[in-house]
């Protein structure tokens, strides 16, 4: 084979080939080229083929990859099950009987990615469904339609990815047959592509809320990195002048009493922290669907627990390092100053984790990527809440 030859010629040459010469033939493509000849080929043929590769593109017995998703990470919410779907097998009639079912299975060119025989009916309906062990347990003589499971949850044409994903993580079947608005069956789709998208979906996070595009990846070219970031690093610097903002107004705090001055970056820093984990946590519980099972409220009240908490520890360490550092530089007030730092840390905490539950629930009720920058934004709120509650308890109790 020849690098310039295109997947179809390819798929031609090994179509005809045992499953081990085949794999044999694709082990030395990289996985896109793989999964480019995987796609061109019987779907039977393919599953087969790629459980003998090894690094596989796809779960062993599980079945092809039938698109190249992965670069379209993000547009998500937009786009729906029908993305993934391939070809249903283990289709039969209702009046099939169980020994004509275990014919057709012994008689299957692959069985390793069956798990249910699907029982269809006129114009190709979706009946029900037979699982292996009802297979193992009925009598010979019995037809489908008398041990079917009937009614089966099977996903519509329509059905978003995010909703299937949800779907998935209560579910955790292995295979989901996808159903237009008549029932008929349109095909299948794989758990672990839905498991696979919702891992590639957190990857993507760490870098979305520091404002990186989702489509940018190690490869992308200088200038297309500069356009994607360059943005909202104006938006990064626009809103840290809401921050400067706040620090100018109490600039003669500042200057009488420096001491604030070194503790500023400890506190943004510590309550900057406390919004990330929030923030973390409420996005991966947007990812996987832990928010439709977890009122806001209660999520709210535990970060407001934890940032009590986690703020009074913090802060009472803070105010000790206060208090022998306002003593070494002889300025007045130690204790006081002490009180100011651990107040100021317990509110600039709880308020973190606070926004960082709100921030990207906001971002979703306007329409907006709950991921994208949101950390940008983050930043800004804690700053601003950290250091204003900080410099205004030092001039309404010191000055």
């Amino acid at each position: 084979m020849t690098p310039i030859e295109s997947p179809e010629q390819l798929a031609e040459q090994i179509r005809e080939a045992s499953t081990a010469d085949a794999a044999a033939m694709l082990q030395d493509l990289l996985p896109e080229r793989q999964q480019q000849v995987l796609t061109a080929l019987p779907p039977d043929q393919a599953l087969a083929i790629a459980s003998h590769l090894s690094g596989s593109t796809v779960a062993a017995g599980e079945g092809p990859v039938e698109l190249d998703y992965i670069g379209q990470i993000g547009s998500d919410d937009n786009h729906s099950i029908e993305e993934l779907l391939v070809a249903p097998f283990g289709v039969l009639g209702p009046e099939t009987t169980i020994a004509g079912a275990l014919d057709y299975l012994v008689h299957a060119s692959s069985t390793s990615g069956i798990t249910y025989i699907y029982v269809t009916g006129d114009e190709g309906r979706l009946l029900g469904t037979v699982a292996m062990r009802d297979l193992l347990l009925g009598r010979p003589g019995q037809r489908l339609a008398e041990v079917m499971t009937p009614k089966p949850f099977a996903f519509t044409r329509e059905t978003l990815l995010p909703e299937a994903i949800q779907q998935a993580l209560r579910r955790r079947h292995r295979i989901y047959p996808v159903v237009d608005d008549g029932g008929r069956l349109l095909g299948l789709v794989f758990g672990w592509q839905l498991f696979e998208r919702m891992a590639s979906e957190l990857s993507v996070q760490s870098g979305s809320m520091v404002g990186l595009d989702r489509e940018e990846r190690v490869g992308t070219g200088i200038w297309a990195a500069f356009r994607m970031r360059h943005p909202w690093l104006q938006v990064n610097l626009l809103t840290a002048f809401a921050a400067a903002f706040v620090v100018g107004i109490f600039e003669d705090t500042i200057a009488q009493i420096v001491a604030l001055a070194v503790f500023l970056p400890v506190l943004a820093g510590q309550s900057g922290n406390t919004g990330c984990q929030a923030l973390a946590i409420t996005l991966r519980g947007m990812t996987v669907g832990e928010l439709a099972d977890v009122p806001v409220a209660r999520l709210l009240r535990k970060e407001i627990a934890l940032g009590a908490m986690n703020g009074f520890l913090v802060g009472c360490v803070a105010a000790a390092a206060m208090w022998v550092y306002a003593g070494m530089s002889g300025t007045s007030d130690p204790l006081l100053l002490g009180l100011v730092i651990l107040v100021a840390m317990v509110g600039a905490c709880v308020g973190s984790g606070i926004f960082g539950v709100m921030v990207p629930l906001t971002l979703r009720r306007f329409g907006a990527d709950p991921a994208m920058a949101s950390s940008i934004f983050l930043t800004t709120f804690t700053d601003v809440l950290g250091m204003g509650l900080m410099l205004l308890l030092a001039t309404t109790l010191l000055l």
